[in-house]
Protein backbone atom coordinates (compact mmCIF):
# COMPACT_ATOMS: atom_id res chain seq x y z
CA UNK A 1 0.00 0.00 0.00
CA UNK A 2 2.59 2.40 0.90
CA UNK A 3 5.35 1.56 -1.47
CA UNK A 4 6.98 2.86 -4.60
CA UNK A 5 8.47 0.55 -7.17
CA UNK A 6 12.21 0.93 -7.75
CA UNK A 7 13.50 1.65 -11.23
CA UNK A 8 16.18 -0.83 -12.30
CA UNK A 9 17.30 -2.37 -15.57
CA UNK A 10 15.56 -5.38 -17.04
CA UNK A 11 17.02 -8.17 -19.13
CA UNK A 12 15.83 -9.50 -22.43
CA UNK A 13 12.45 -11.17 -22.47
CA UNK A 14 11.27 -9.28 -19.41
CA UNK A 15 12.73 -11.85 -16.97
CA UNK A 16 15.13 -10.64 -14.32
CA UNK A 17 18.66 -12.04 -14.18
CA UNK A 18 19.27 -14.58 -11.47
CA UNK A 19 21.97 -13.80 -8.96
CA UNK A 20 24.21 -16.17 -7.05
CA UNK A 21 22.55 -17.55 -3.94
CA UNK A 22 25.24 -16.21 -1.66
CA UNK A 23 25.56 -12.78 -3.21
CA UNK A 24 22.92 -10.38 -1.92
CA UNK A 25 22.95 -8.30 -5.09
CA UNK A 26 19.86 -6.41 -6.20
CA UNK A 27 17.92 -8.23 -8.88
CA UNK A 28 17.44 -6.11 -11.99
CA UNK A 29 13.76 -5.49 -12.61
CA UNK A 30 11.90 -2.99 -14.71
CA UNK A 31 9.29 -0.72 -13.21
CA UNK A 32 5.98 -2.53 -13.12
CA UNK A 33 3.58 0.26 -13.94
CA UNK A 34 0.59 -2.07 -13.93
CA UNK A 35 1.26 -2.62 -10.23
CA UNK A 36 0.97 1.14 -9.70
CA UNK A 37 -2.43 1.07 -11.35
CA UNK A 38 -3.56 -1.90 -9.27
CA UNK A 39 -2.59 -0.05 -6.09
CA UNK A 40 -4.89 2.83 -7.04
CA UNK A 41 -7.70 0.39 -7.85
CA UNK A 42 -7.30 -1.14 -4.38
CA UNK A 43 -7.40 2.32 -2.79
CA UNK A 44 -10.59 3.18 -4.69
CA UNK A 45 -12.11 -0.11 -3.50
CA UNK A 46 -11.45 0.96 0.09
CA UNK A 47 -13.00 4.38 -0.63
CA UNK A 48 -16.16 2.73 -1.98
CA UNK A 49 -16.37 0.79 1.28
CA UNK A 50 -15.80 3.83 3.49
CA UNK A 51 -18.33 6.03 1.65
CA UNK A 52 -21.07 3.56 0.80
CA UNK A 53 -20.30 0.11 2.15
CA UNK A 54 -20.63 0.60 5.90
CA UNK A 55 -22.54 2.55 8.50
CA UNK A 56 -20.99 4.44 11.42
CA UNK A 57 -19.54 7.93 11.12
CA UNK A 58 -20.10 8.21 7.38
CA UNK A 59 -23.83 8.19 8.16
CA UNK A 60 -23.35 11.56 9.89
CA UNK A 61 -21.95 12.94 6.66
CA UNK A 62 -24.75 11.58 4.53
CA UNK A 63 -27.40 12.37 7.11
CA UNK A 64 -28.67 8.81 6.70
CA UNK A 65 -27.33 5.29 6.39
CA UNK A 66 -25.67 4.56 3.02
CA UNK A 67 -27.92 1.48 2.99
CA UNK A 68 -30.88 3.79 2.36
CA UNK A 69 -29.06 6.06 -0.08
CA UNK A 70 -27.57 3.23 -2.16
CA UNK A 71 -30.03 0.35 -1.79
CA UNK A 72 -28.88 -1.42 -4.95
CA UNK A 73 -25.14 -1.05 -4.51
CA UNK A 74 -24.32 -0.77 -0.81
CA UNK A 75 -23.69 -4.52 -0.50
CA UNK A 76 -21.27 -4.41 -3.43
CA UNK A 77 -19.54 -1.41 -1.86
CA UNK A 78 -19.12 -3.47 1.32
CA UNK A 79 -16.67 -5.76 -0.49
CA UNK A 80 -14.37 -2.79 -1.03
CA UNK A 81 -12.67 -3.42 2.31
CA UNK A 82 -10.89 -6.32 0.59
CA UNK A 83 -8.76 -3.73 -1.15
CA UNK A 84 -6.64 -3.83 2.01
CA UNK A 85 -5.77 -7.49 1.45
CA UNK A 86 -4.77 -6.64 -2.12
CA UNK A 87 -2.58 -3.85 -0.72
CA UNK A 88 -0.84 -6.36 1.52
CA UNK A 89 -0.14 -8.72 -1.40
CA UNK A 90 1.38 -5.84 -3.36
CA UNK A 91 3.35 -4.75 -0.31
CA UNK A 92 4.87 -8.22 0.12
CA UNK A 93 5.96 -8.15 -3.52
CA UNK A 94 7.37 -4.62 -3.46
CA UNK A 95 9.15 -4.84 -0.10
CA UNK A 96 10.85 -8.07 -1.17
CA UNK A 97 11.90 -6.42 -4.41
CA UNK A 98 13.11 -3.16 -2.87
CA UNK A 99 14.89 -4.87 0.04
CA UNK A 100 16.83 -7.26 -2.16
CA UNK A 101 20.52 -6.33 -2.06
CA UNK A 102 19.92 -3.24 0.07
CA UNK A 103 21.76 -2.72 3.38
CA UNK A 104 19.68 -2.33 6.51
CA UNK A 105 20.39 1.40 6.87
CA UNK A 106 19.23 2.10 3.32
CA UNK A 107 16.15 -0.10 3.71
CA UNK A 108 15.20 1.66 6.95
CA UNK A 109 15.70 5.09 5.39
CA UNK A 110 13.64 4.24 2.32
CA UNK A 111 10.69 3.02 4.39
CA UNK A 112 10.70 5.94 6.82
CA UNK A 113 11.08 8.50 4.02
CA UNK A 114 8.24 6.88 2.07
CA UNK A 115 5.79 6.55 4.95
CA UNK A 116 6.11 9.59 7.15
CA UNK A 117 6.04 12.89 5.14
CA UNK A 118 2.56 12.40 3.66
CA UNK A 119 1.41 10.79 6.91
CA UNK A 120 2.47 13.81 8.99
CA UNK A 121 0.80 16.16 6.52
CA UNK A 122 -2.42 14.13 6.64
CA UNK A 123 -2.38 14.17 10.45
CA UNK A 124 -2.06 17.95 10.54
CA UNK A 125 -4.79 18.53 7.95
CA UNK A 126 -7.33 16.14 9.50
CA UNK A 127 -6.66 17.29 13.05
CA UNK A 128 -7.13 20.90 11.98
CA UNK A 129 -10.35 20.17 10.08
CA UNK A 130 -11.82 18.13 12.93
CA UNK A 131 -11.05 20.98 15.33
CA UNK A 132 -13.37 23.32 13.40
CA UNK A 133 -16.44 24.16 15.52
CA UNK A 134 -18.95 23.12 12.87
CA UNK A 135 -17.36 19.71 12.27
CA UNK A 136 -19.18 17.08 14.33
CA UNK A 137 -16.42 14.46 14.52
CA UNK A 138 -14.23 13.89 17.55
CA UNK A 139 -10.81 15.54 17.56
CA UNK A 140 -7.76 14.46 19.57
CA UNK A 141 -5.87 16.04 22.44
CA UNK A 142 -2.40 17.52 21.88
CA UNK A 143 -0.92 14.54 23.75
CA UNK A 144 -2.74 12.06 21.51
CA UNK A 145 -1.67 13.98 18.40
CA UNK A 146 2.00 13.77 19.36
CA UNK A 147 1.77 10.02 19.86
CA UNK A 148 0.07 9.72 16.47
CA UNK A 149 3.13 11.34 14.88
CA UNK A 150 5.11 8.20 15.73
CA UNK A 151 2.66 5.86 13.95
CA UNK A 152 2.68 3.73 17.13
CA UNK A 153 -0.65 4.92 18.52
CA UNK A 154 -2.31 1.52 18.26
CA UNK A 155 0.10 -0.49 20.44
CA UNK A 156 0.30 2.44 22.85
CA UNK A 157 -3.52 2.52 23.10
CA UNK A 158 -4.04 6.11 21.93
CA UNK A 159 -6.98 7.37 19.87
CA UNK A 160 -6.20 7.30 16.14
CA UNK A 161 -6.38 10.45 14.06
CA UNK A 162 -6.59 8.37 10.86
CA UNK A 163 -8.93 5.41 10.74
CA UNK A 164 -6.68 3.63 8.23
CA UNK A 165 -3.74 3.68 10.64
CA UNK A 166 -4.36 0.06 11.59
CA UNK A 167 -3.12 -1.02 8.16
CA UNK A 168 0.02 1.10 8.56
CA UNK A 169 0.68 -0.62 11.89
CA UNK A 170 0.44 -3.98 10.10
CA UNK A 171 2.87 -2.71 7.44
CA UNK A 172 5.36 -1.56 10.09
CA UNK A 173 5.37 -4.98 11.72
CA UNK A 174 5.94 -6.63 8.35
CA UNK A 175 8.83 -4.27 7.61
CA UNK A 176 10.41 -5.06 10.99
CA UNK A 177 10.16 -8.82 10.49
CA UNK A 178 11.52 -8.61 6.95
CA UNK A 179 14.36 -6.28 7.98
CA UNK A 180 15.54 -8.52 10.82
CA UNK A 181 15.13 -11.86 9.07
CA UNK A 182 16.04 -11.00 5.46
CA UNK A 183 17.60 -7.56 4.97
CA UNK A 184 20.00 -7.67 7.93
CA UNK A 185 21.70 -10.95 6.95
CA UNK A 186 21.39 -10.14 3.22
CA UNK A 187 18.53 -11.10 0.94
CA UNK A 188 18.85 -14.32 -1.02
CA UNK A 189 16.25 -16.69 -2.39
CA UNK A 190 17.03 -19.21 0.35
CA UNK A 191 16.53 -16.64 3.13
CA UNK A 192 13.28 -15.39 1.64
CA UNK A 193 11.96 -18.95 1.31
CA UNK A 194 12.93 -19.75 4.90
CA UNK A 195 11.36 -16.51 6.09
CA UNK A 196 8.10 -17.27 4.26
CA UNK A 197 8.00 -20.83 5.60
CA UNK A 198 8.89 -19.80 9.14
CA UNK A 199 6.38 -16.96 9.24
CA UNK A 200 3.62 -19.17 7.84
CA UNK A 201 4.25 -21.78 10.53
CA UNK A 202 4.57 -19.18 13.31
CA UNK A 203 1.34 -17.50 12.23
CA UNK A 204 -0.52 -20.83 12.15
CA UNK A 205 0.72 -21.77 15.63
CA UNK A 206 -0.09 -18.28 16.92
CA UNK A 207 -3.69 -18.73 15.82
CA UNK A 208 -4.00 -21.63 18.26
CA UNK A 209 -2.03 -20.09 21.13
CA UNK A 210 -4.40 -17.17 21.90
CA UNK A 211 -1.49 -15.00 23.02
CA UNK A 212 -1.97 -11.29 22.23
CA UNK A 213 1.76 -10.62 21.97
CA UNK A 214 2.33 -13.42 19.47
CA UNK A 215 -0.72 -12.32 17.49
CA UNK A 216 0.65 -8.78 17.34
CA UNK A 217 4.03 -9.99 16.09
CA UNK A 218 3.02 -12.67 13.60
CA UNK A 219 -0.38 -11.28 12.46
CA UNK A 220 -1.96 -14.62 11.44
CA UNK A 221 -4.91 -12.95 9.68
CA UNK A 222 -2.70 -10.73 7.47
CA UNK A 223 0.54 -12.72 7.18
CA UNK A 224 -0.67 -14.88 4.24
CA UNK A 225 -1.07 -11.82 2.03
CA UNK A 226 2.39 -10.41 2.74
CA UNK A 227 3.91 -13.87 2.35
CA UNK A 228 1.98 -14.51 -0.86
CA UNK A 229 3.34 -11.24 -2.27
CA UNK A 230 6.90 -12.33 -1.45
CA UNK A 231 6.28 -15.66 -3.16
CA UNK A 232 5.06 -13.81 -6.24
CA UNK A 233 8.26 -11.76 -6.27
CA UNK A 234 10.28 -14.99 -6.28
CA UNK A 235 8.21 -16.03 -9.31
CA UNK A 236 8.99 -12.67 -10.89
CA UNK A 237 12.65 -13.61 -10.59
CA UNK A 238 12.13 -17.17 -11.80
CA UNK A 239 8.72 -18.40 -12.93
CA UNK A 240 9.91 -22.02 -12.76
CA UNK A 241 10.55 -21.82 -9.01
CA UNK A 242 8.33 -24.66 -7.75
CA UNK A 243 8.87 -23.68 -4.12
CA UNK A 244 7.66 -20.16 -4.83
CA UNK A 245 4.53 -21.54 -6.47
CA UNK A 246 3.94 -23.56 -3.30
CA UNK A 247 4.37 -20.45 -1.11
CA UNK A 248 1.79 -18.60 -3.19
CA UNK A 249 -0.69 -21.49 -3.17
CA UNK A 250 -0.49 -22.01 0.60
CA UNK A 251 -0.76 -18.26 1.23
CA UNK A 252 -3.83 -17.99 -1.00
CA UNK A 253 -5.54 -20.92 0.75
CA UNK A 254 -4.92 -19.55 4.24
CA UNK A 255 -5.60 -15.95 3.22
CA UNK A 256 -9.02 -16.63 1.75
CA UNK A 257 -9.91 -18.52 4.93
CA UNK A 258 -9.12 -15.54 7.14
CA UNK A 259 -10.93 -13.17 4.78
CA UNK A 260 -14.09 -15.27 4.88
CA UNK A 261 -13.84 -15.78 8.65
CA UNK A 262 -13.49 -12.05 9.22
CA UNK A 263 -16.12 -10.76 6.80
CA UNK A 264 -18.80 -13.41 6.36
CA UNK A 265 -21.72 -13.95 8.72
CA UNK A 266 -25.03 -15.72 8.46
CA UNK A 267 -27.66 -13.72 6.54
CA UNK A 268 -29.28 -11.21 8.85
CA UNK A 269 -31.97 -8.75 7.67
CA UNK A 270 -30.82 -6.25 10.32
CA UNK A 271 -27.21 -6.28 9.11
CA UNK A 272 -25.89 -3.45 6.95
CA UNK A 273 -24.80 -5.97 4.33
CA UNK A 274 -24.65 -9.72 3.86
CA UNK A 275 -21.43 -10.62 2.09
CA UNK A 276 -21.27 -13.96 0.28
CA UNK A 277 -18.33 -16.24 1.01
CA UNK A 278 -18.00 -17.08 -2.69
CA UNK A 279 -17.60 -13.41 -3.62
CA UNK A 280 -15.01 -12.86 -0.88
CA UNK A 281 -13.02 -15.84 -2.14
CA UNK A 282 -13.33 -14.63 -5.73
CA UNK A 283 -11.97 -11.16 -4.88
CA UNK A 284 -9.04 -12.56 -2.89
CA UNK A 285 -8.30 -14.96 -5.75
CA UNK A 286 -8.48 -12.13 -8.28
CA UNK A 287 -6.02 -10.11 -6.20
CA UNK A 288 -3.49 -12.96 -6.22
CA UNK A 289 -4.06 -13.58 -9.92
CA UNK A 290 -3.59 -9.94 -10.93
CA UNK A 291 -0.41 -9.45 -8.93
CA UNK A 292 0.78 -12.83 -10.24
CA UNK A 293 0.04 -11.87 -13.85
CA UNK A 294 1.99 -8.63 -13.38
CA UNK A 295 4.86 -10.52 -11.73
CA UNK A 296 5.05 -12.99 -14.62
CA UNK A 297 5.12 -10.22 -17.21
CA UNK A 298 1.65 -10.57 -18.71
CA UNK A 299 0.98 -6.86 -18.21
CA UNK A 300 4.21 -5.53 -19.71
CA UNK A 301 2.08 -3.87 -22.38
CA UNK A 302 0.50 -1.63 -19.69
CA UNK A 303 3.47 0.71 -19.63
CA UNK A 304 1.69 4.05 -19.69
CA UNK A 305 3.33 6.88 -17.77
CA UNK A 306 0.03 7.96 -16.21
CA UNK A 307 0.02 4.72 -14.21
CA UNK A 308 3.09 5.97 -12.38
CA UNK A 309 1.15 9.12 -11.49
CA UNK A 310 -1.74 6.93 -10.30
CA UNK A 311 0.63 4.99 -8.09
CA UNK A 312 2.05 8.20 -6.63
CA UNK A 313 -1.44 9.37 -5.64
CA UNK A 314 -2.41 6.11 -3.94
CA UNK A 315 -0.76 6.57 -0.55
CA UNK A 316 -1.80 10.19 0.14
CA UNK A 317 -5.30 9.40 -1.16
CA UNK A 318 -5.52 6.42 1.14
CA UNK A 319 -4.46 8.53 4.12
CA UNK A 320 -6.92 11.40 3.71
CA UNK A 321 -9.94 9.94 1.96
CA UNK A 322 -11.83 8.44 4.89
CA UNK A 323 -12.07 11.19 7.52
CA UNK A 324 -11.92 14.17 5.21
CA UNK A 325 -14.42 12.36 3.01
CA UNK A 326 -16.93 12.44 5.88
CA UNK A 327 -16.67 16.23 6.00
CA UNK A 328 -16.81 16.72 2.22
CA UNK A 329 -19.85 14.43 1.94
CA UNK A 330 -21.61 16.46 4.63
CA UNK A 331 -20.91 19.77 2.89
CA UNK A 332 -21.91 18.57 -0.57
CA UNK A 333 -24.91 16.43 0.31
CA UNK A 334 -26.46 17.97 3.42
CA UNK A 335 -25.44 21.62 3.03
CA UNK A 336 -25.45 22.04 -0.77
CA UNK A 337 -28.10 19.34 -1.40
CA UNK A 338 -26.15 17.67 -4.19
CA UNK A 339 -27.60 14.21 -4.98
CA UNK A 340 -25.88 11.26 -3.35
CA UNK A 341 -24.36 9.72 -6.52
CA UNK A 342 -22.86 13.05 -7.58
CA UNK A 343 -21.62 13.69 -4.05
CA UNK A 344 -19.97 10.28 -4.06
CA UNK A 345 -18.10 11.00 -7.31
CA UNK A 346 -17.19 14.58 -6.36
CA UNK A 347 -15.82 13.47 -2.99
CA UNK A 348 -13.54 10.90 -4.59
CA UNK A 349 -12.40 13.53 -7.12
CA UNK A 350 -11.71 16.01 -4.31
CA UNK A 351 -9.65 13.46 -2.38
CA UNK A 352 -7.64 12.59 -5.50
CA UNK A 353 -6.98 16.31 -6.03
CA UNK A 354 -5.79 16.67 -2.44
CA UNK A 355 -3.62 13.56 -2.89
CA UNK A 356 -2.01 15.21 -5.93
CA UNK A 357 -1.27 18.33 -3.89
CA UNK A 358 0.27 16.27 -1.09
CA UNK A 359 2.40 14.33 -3.54
CA UNK A 360 3.46 17.46 -5.42
CA UNK A 361 4.14 19.80 -2.52
CA UNK A 362 5.06 17.43 0.32
CA UNK A 363 6.32 14.06 -0.88
CA UNK A 364 8.39 15.20 -3.85
CA UNK A 365 10.75 17.27 -1.71
CA UNK A 366 10.34 15.82 1.79
CA UNK A 367 10.82 12.16 0.85
CA UNK A 368 14.26 12.52 -0.80
CA UNK A 369 15.37 15.02 1.83
CA UNK A 370 14.46 12.68 4.68
CA UNK A 371 16.04 9.72 2.91
CA UNK A 372 19.31 11.60 2.46
CA UNK A 373 19.30 12.70 6.09
CA UNK A 374 18.83 9.13 7.30
CA UNK A 375 21.46 7.59 5.00
CA UNK A 376 24.18 10.22 5.54
CA UNK A 377 26.53 9.08 8.23
CA UNK A 378 27.27 11.64 10.90
CA UNK A 379 30.86 12.89 10.81
CA UNK A 380 32.93 11.63 13.73
CA UNK A 381 35.05 14.22 15.57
Amino acid sequence: MTNTLPRVRSTGGGQPQRTAERAPVAAPVSRLRALDGLRLVAALMVALYHYGGRSGDISKGWGASPKKLFPATHEWFSYGCLGVQIFFIISGFVICMSGWGRPLRSFFASRVARLYPAYWAALIIITAVFALPWVVYRTVTPSEFMVNLTMLQMPVGVHRVLGVCWTLWAELRFYALFAVCVVLPGATRRRVVLFCAGWTLAAALTATAEQPFLSAVFMPEYAPFFIGGMGLYLLHRNRRDVTAWGIVAVSWAIGQHYAVAGLWHKPNPAAFSNRHASVIIAIITLGFLLVGAIALGYFRWANWSWLTVAGALTYPFYLVHEHLGWVVVGVLHRSLHIPAPATFALTIAAMLALAWLLNRYVERWATPMLRRALTTRAATP
